[in-house]
């Protein structure tokens, strides 16, 4: 092979790897079939839900953390409900509404509520990794509650998720003596119980009943009950005092995050396999992580990339060994 053949060669392999990547070139996306246009928008689903951590970590800096989550489902829920009002849905009815008050519980008031309380007190990337141990719950509560038989791979995925966990910790152990770091653990922690809690419920629950139209009810509930707490309870600052940076960092939560991240969910999960759909899970706490470090200094040490990189394979293979088990899916909202 002469330098001509070696240079042709290289220039052939360049051009087949950007043509590749072009998949992801927002100007000409419109151009593209339906599977490119998926994968972008995966991509766009990967990046956004990993950066609304970042959002909210600048958010509460500035406002209490349960008023800033009050106010950003309130918004995104008139949006959705009002979108599929003007759609010509119908309110649920009797019955319908049990399972939406009760996901509204557990999947905003509690979930998305207490880990954007907990990103005030620990890094974005800390509270992003706690918030994908998720799966990992649903293997402990089926260790008690089941009435097969766990697969062997979930166990196996457990014990790794959890020592990818104390890996992280190890390099924390002396954090723990601080009462403020303490609280933010313990509050991330809570919201994994809780949506793990909610998503046994969902599974249970197979409503009838429009899922997104449901998500939007839950969010509009949620952030109802939580501006009325915060307010009675004095957690609150008025809403002509709200920091531009705070609005700023709602703006985004509710535009990228509940809104513009969800429809993509949806495209892609509707037009790729679901397996391929959920890599979003893996990537959203890399980008938080990378993110954390660029925007606040914080720390990448080896025991975060090597911890994280344990606890998401933990997940994949809970996730990879339940996957044979159908089951109703309750639509993701976003990382926090």
């Amino acid at each position: 092979m002469n330098i001509f053949d070696f240079h042709k060669i290289i220039i052939q392999s360049s051009a087949d790897s950007l043509k590749k990547l072009s998949v992801f070139n927002p100007l000409t996306i419109h151009k593209k079939g339906e599977k490119a246009k998926a994968l972008f928008a995966l991509a766009a689903v990967c990046i956004l839900w990993g950066t609304t951590w970042i959002a909210s970590k600048e958010g509460v800096r500035h406002m209490p953390a349960l008023q800033l989550a009050s106010i950003r489902q309130l918004i995104a829920g008139l949006l959705y409900v009002g979108f599929f009002l003007i759609k010509g849905a119908k309110l649920p009815k009797g019955k319908e509404w049990i399972p939406i008050l009760v996901l509204s519980f557990l999947n905003f008031i509690l979930s998305n509520g207490l880990s954007t309380w907990g990103v005030k007190y620990i890094s974005a990337g800390l509270g992003s990794i706690i918030g994908a141990i998720f799966p990992l719950w649903l293997v402990v509560i089926g260790l008690f509650s089941a009435k097969g038989q766990i697969p062997s791979k979930a166990i196996f995925g457990l014990l790794l998720g959890f020592g990818g966990v104390c890996i992280i910790f190890a390099d924390h152990l002396q954090d723990f003596l601080n009462a403020d770091f303490r609280l933010g653990i313990i509050l991330s922690v809570i919201a994994t119980w809780t949506w793990a809690f909610a998503t046994l419920y969902t599974k249970s629950q197979a409503a009838h009943f429009n899922p997104y139209f449901s998500l939007g009810l839950q969010m509009l509930i949620s952030g109802i009950l939580l501006f009325t707490f915060t307010n009675i309870t004095g957690n609150a600052v008025p809403v002509t005092e709200i920091p531009w940076e705070s609005w700023m960092s709602i703006g985004y939560l509710v535009i990228f995050g509940s809104l513009t991240a969800f429809i993509c969910y949806l495209y892609a999960l509707q037009r790729l396999p679901t397996e391929q759909a959920s890599i979003y899970a893996y990537v959203n706490p890399m980008v938080a992580v990378i993110c954390g470090a660029l925007i606040f200094n914080e720390r990448i040490t080896i025991f975060i990339t090597v911890g994280g990189l344990v606890t998401l394979l933990g997940v994949y293979l809970v996730n990879k060994a339940f996957k044979a088990v159908p089951a109703p899916e309750q639509p993701e909202a976003e990382g926090v």
